[in-house]
């Protein structure tokens, strides 16, 4: 598979495509939508959820932290 086959495939997925694709091509102000999007999905899993909700983003996140802190120490 080349990388233009990946990125078809990644930009042809329903929600996160047409975001990455929006952002890599037009516009970048599509990453912030993107994030309050993301912020009231969150909100409203904690109000129906409670604490598991929370608890379940934050697990979640741990990736994206642990490749955020090698990056600032490599920097």
């Amino acid at each position: 598979m080349t990388t233009s086959t990946l990125t078809k495939g990644f930009y042809a997925l329903p929600v996160l495509g047409w975001i990455a694709r929006d952002v890599a091509t037009k516009d970048d102000d599509n990453i912030w939508y993107a994030l309050v999007i993301f912020l009231t999905c969150v909100v409203l899993a904690v109000q129906t959820w409670g604490l598991v909700a929370l608890s379940m983003t934050a697990l979640g996140m741990v990736p994206i932290m642990f490749i955020l802190l090698i990056r600032i120490t490599l920097g």
